[in-house]
């Protein structure tokens, strides 16, 4: 990892326990934001069918893919069960004055 920060929203633009998309040099990212205001990121597309999770649905921590309900732990990309069965690349992510960053 290069460790390049990149600017990617405002923290309050991504709702509690929620997802958003994010582009980037030709590349799709999700960020999350958990319900304990925690920020995480992830690779935007499921590794089964390379549908963008952003249009999933979030809670207690698992991202579930909109096309086949593969579902993925956000905090770490772990995928949980058929039919996802390869986990998520993660990246770090920071949040200053509000503003929230990945590193890519």
């Amino acid at each position: 990892m290069s460790g390049n920060w990149i600017e990617v929203c405002a923290a309050d633009e991504i709702d509690e326990e929620d997802v958003m998309r994010f582009d980037h040099g030709g590349r799709t990212f999700a960020i999350y934001r958990s319900p304990e205001d925690d920020y995480f990121a992830t690779d935007g597309l499921c590794t089964h069918e390379q549908v963008h999770l952003a249009d999933g649905l979030v809670m207690d921590n698992i991202i579930e893919c909109p096309k086949h309900n593969g579902r993925f732990d956000y905090r770490t990309g772990e995928a949980k069960g058929a039919p996802v069965c390869v986990s998520l690349k993660t990246y770090p992510v920071r949040v200053e004055n509000g503003t929230v960053f990945i590193a890519v």
